[in-house]
């Protein structure tokens, strides 16, 4: 007779791993609802940083200004300029050796505003929140994407049991339905069930295992990912620099793009012969790459400026559509552009990043994106509750009602789907192994023993 052992391992795997990741679920959840408003949140928390004006107004360049920032933060570097568009003051970002981030905000008239400690504003203390529980802990943010593989499991399992179970339809057999709580957490489970898994693979991009390798694979395979240009940027040309300034044996420039959060190359800004940033600036605007972008400077003698438009920036005020996303480099002594790179120029794996993550954020469309994305959160938490609580109306004094096993081999259906996706998710399929382990050990202790009803 075929074996059709799937509901018992579905089950009981269904109910571990809801507890053993519930807390992180909640704190993923809660922080991601207060990340999908940080632009909301800091437009009115950051008013003199984003909108005031300084007491000195007299007009300066750009230039003057990034003098001005380099002679008054000792020991910081210019990392990047974000131009803005009105109402926003401009930001620079500075780092120091340390690692240590400073946004210094700019007027119209160039003048500086206000500063702040970058890793102490609510969109970094959110994002660091969301991705580590501020641990900045690479264990941690191991463990938060097993949730986030967990979590389809979750879904697919409990989307198989509702229907084998034919929850939806089950009545009690004395018609007080003590069926309800399990039903809506099913319902609920099976209504942001696509969502859901939207929402949590357009989150992969940021986690640290699945991430980066598929951050690797798309750099190894140009044609899916963001062109060879953008992972190899052009250099500016050699013969432009004064003869006895030249140094040939500096390493090229490894200018970082726009979809890499607030991340800025190790810049110089003083390279003889070098064109001014009002300069680079104008000719951007040739371009007809008009504000919000971003800016930086090369990073040694054969570095190239780099000016860019981002949808998935991370900062106020700087995101755009990912159909407006461009990547231009600029010789930094001719001012002349060497290459350009446009969505239309990304293969699927950065098509998909840059659609993924802002519709993650909850800003690919507006308002609406975010109000979907939260109704989403609300619903898994309430599930999630809803869960917990059908199972507590089950328990008995002295019984915790717990799956019990079912001594037989698991169906070939159950391996298969934990296979498949072990396979999509490799930390996911390195944690099924372990229990096909366990299961397997547990299965040839007791397979003399009578079998326990389903």
């Amino acid at each position: 007779m075929r074996n059709k052992n799937t509901f018992n391992p579905f089950r009981r795997l269904h109910f571990y791993a809801a507890w053993f990741i519930t807390p992180l679920l909640f704190t993923l959840t809660l922080s991601g609802i207060g990340y999908l408003f940080y632009t909301d949140v800091e437009n009115n928390l950051y008013q003199k940083e984003f909108f005031g004006q300084s007491d000195i107004q007299v007009n300066q360049s750009m230039d003057e200004a990034m003098k001005e920032i380099t002679d008054n933060y000792a020991g910081y570097k210019i990392g990047k300029i974000s131009m803005m568009e009105e109402p926003y003051n401009n930001r620079v970002t500075i780092n120091n050796k340390d690692g240590d981030s400073r946004y210094i905000f700019l007027d119209n008239n160039n003048q500086i505003v206000a500063d702040q400690e970058a890793k102490y504003t609510y969109s970094n203390i959110m994002r660091n929140f969301h991705s580590s529980l501020f641990t900045e802990s690479t264990f941690i943010r191991y463990l938060v994407e097993l949730a986030a593989c967990w979590t389809i499991f979750l879904i697919v399992s409990g989307s198989y049991m509702t229907f084998k179970k034919k929850l939806l339809a089950s009545k009690s057999e004395q018609g007080t339905n003590k069926l309800t709580f399990q039903k809506i957490h099913a319902i609920l489970g099976l209504v942001i069930a696509i969502p859901l898994i939207v929402i949590v693979l357009t989150g992969i991009p940021w986690s640290v295992f699945m991430g980066s390798h598929i951050s690797q694979f798309g750099k190894d395979h140009p044609e899916l990912g963001r062109t060879e240009l953008r992972y190899n940027p052009p250099q500016s040309d050699v013969n432009e620099i004064p003869w006895a300034t030249r140094s040939l044996d500096q390493p090229t420039s490894n200018t970082t793009g726009h979809a890499d959060h607030h991340s800025s190359a190790n810049v110089n800004i003083n390279n003889p012969g070098q064109q001014s940033l009002e300069s680079i600036i104008n000719k951007a605007q040739s371009e007809n790459i008009a504000k919000p972008l971003s800016i930086v400077y090369p990073s040694n003698e054969h570095g190239v400026f780099t000016v860019s438009k981002g949808s998935n920036t991370g900062i106020t005020g700087l995101d755009v559509s990912p159909y407006e996303e461009t990547t231009a480099y600029f010789d930094q002594y001719s001012g002349k552009l060497i290459a350009r790179i446009n969505f239309a120029d990304y293969g699927i794996i950065g098509k998909w990043f840059t659609w993924g993550v802002p519709l993650h954020e909850g800003h690919l469309f507006g308002m609406a994106n975010k109000i979907l994305n939260l109704m989403v959160c609300i619903a898994f938490l309430a599930a999630i509750v809803m869960g917990f609580v059908s199972w507590m109306k089950k328990v008995k004094p002295g019984d915790l009602n717990l799956p019990k096993r079912v001594n037989k081999p698991w169906s070939i259906g159950a391996i298969l789907t934990l296979f498949i996706l072990g396979i999509l998710m490799p930390l996911f399929g390195l944690s099924v192994l372990l229990i096909f382990i366990i299961e397997g050990i547990l299965y040839y202790m007791t397979k003399n023993n009578p079998r326990t009803a389903e």
